[in-house]
């Protein structure tokens, strides 16, 4: 860390990314304990899936136009105002919470409300930290500032299911919420002492007197005209939307063969996976790697994971696999970050940064809506004892609840390894670093 202080122009940007390492702390801790609490309050998975779209849907519908705003304004003091936004949306939970004047779960819209305004402060967060990171790191430094980033995840991933569950206990929903109000005011006042540098003013930047909508249309030209950076956004939609599925069946499949204390090790675990990928990320993520090689490779290893993941019933064997699957994850999120980065002109990284990642949200919503009922009314029947297929594939990976699931993962990471073979072949993507010139210098 004393190293990254010590290279011209990362100073700034690590004490940010401080800031940003204890948000992304409370956050995690305060969405955990609110998915935890929403499903104690209702007992509905209907509900809690409501929860997960209303933290989706917000960043797939503002992102675009937030992403033109961010590349009009000044990025340090969006990320400021996303931050405040966010405090005061979580702060609001705390005092309903504090208040008892109503019952929550006759209200539990409010909880919703305020999650969705929280979501659509993040729209405009995400994109102006990672556009700002391009002006405040050396271009042969982007990897390992990716890599940091995906460590401050990476530390919300491995402590919130640990800290949240104790901290429930102890202070309830309402104290995590003031924590992670807390965190907020914490990463404001980094955010307070430092100074961004400006994008220098182009002929693109100029064009900042048209719509919102223009400019959200502009950002999607701008990917079409470089078709390596368009088949790299869709290939992550896709992935993102298998993995959305994953998301959704992870804890059915596990509690099939675990106790919630052992659910809570193997997250650990996969916790751990990602710690280490992202510090391998954040020390060997300079020179003149192939980003988009690295993609592909670690791709191939989280399909081979889930795959794993569901072929036999043993918490062995899934803890195994959950820690490759999360290893995995900080190299493909940071190689193609850092490809976008390089690629995409600064001064409007902003718009295109949140059109990518309204496209790449999208594509969640259809995963939680398709998983539950894949799972319940297909997959699961199918390898129930004397099920259909009890005969022939159940006599591999067994039968019994679950194992439909793990027939669901099987597949999933079959559809991972084949959509990654089959992108590869695409010369514009496989050869984007190559052939596209970098816009960044």
């Amino acid at each position: 860390m004393l190293k990254l202080f010590k290279i011209e122009g990362m100073s700034i940007f690590v004490l940010v990314w401080l800031g940003q390492i204890v948000s992304l702390l409370g956050s995690s801790l305060s969405n955990f304990a609110l998915d935890v609490w929403v499903y104690q309050q209702t007992g509905s998975i209907t509900q809690l899936s409501f929860l997960i779209l209303f933290t989706t849907l917000p960043i797939v519908i503002i992102s675009p136009f937030a992403g033109v705003l961010v590349d009009r304004w000044n990025r340090r003091w969006i990320m400021i105002l996303s931050d405040s936004g966010a405090a005061l949306s979580t702060l609001t939970i705390a005092f309903v919470l504090v208040s008892r004047q109503i019952n929550i779960r006759h209200h539990i819209y409010l909880v919703y409300l305020a999650t969705a305004i929280s979501s659509s402060f993040s729209a405009f967060q995400w994109p102006a930290y990672k556009a700002a990171t391009t002006l405040l790191v050396p271009k042969k430094h982007l990897g390992r500032a990716s890599g940091l980033t995906q460590l401050a995840q990476a530390v919300g991933q491995l402590l919130s299911p640990i800290l949240g569950g104790v901290l429930l206990e102890v202070i309830h929903l309402s104290g995590i919420m003031i924590v992670d109000f807390s965190s907020f005011l914490f990463s404001l006042t980094t955010l307070l002492v430092v100074r961004f540098p400006h994008p220098k003013a182009t002929e693109s930047r100029e064009t900042n007197k048209t719509s919102l909508l223009s400019q959200a249309i502009y950002s999607f030209h701008y990917l079409t005209a470089r078709s390596g950076l368009l088949a790299l956004l869709f290939f992550l939609a896709s992935s993102n939307f298998l993995l959305g599925i994953l998301q959704v069946l992870a804890y059915p499949l596990i509690l099939s063969l675990a106790s919630p204390a052992q659910l809570g090790m193997i997250m650990f675990i996969g916790g751990v996976g990602i710690l280490l990928g992202s510090l391998l990320m954040s020390t060997w993520g300079s020179g003149r790697q192939s980003y988009i090689n690295i993609l592909f490779c670690f791709m191939l290893l989280d399909g081979f994971s889930m795959l794993v993941a569901g072929l036999y019933p043993s918490i062995l064997l899934f803890a195994v696999a959950a820690f490759l699957f999360f290893l995995g994850l900080p190299f493909i999120n940071s190689s193609a970050q850092v490809i976008f980065q390089k690629k995409v002109a600064p001064e409007v990284q902003g718009r295109v940064f949140s059109v990518n990642s309204a496209i790449c949200s999208s594509s969640l919503p259809l995963a939680y809506l398709v998983a539950g009922p894949l799972a319940d009314r297909v997959f699961e029947p199918l390898l129930i004892v004397n099920g259909p297929l009890a005969g022939t594939i159940g006599q591999f990976i067994g039968t019994g609840p679950g194992r439909g699931i793990g027939l669901m993962f099987i597949f999933l990471g079959i559809l991972t390894m084949l959509m990654t073979i089959v992108a590869y072949q695409y010369a514009p993507l496989r050869l984007v670093e190559d052939e596209l010139p970098d816009a960044y210098h």
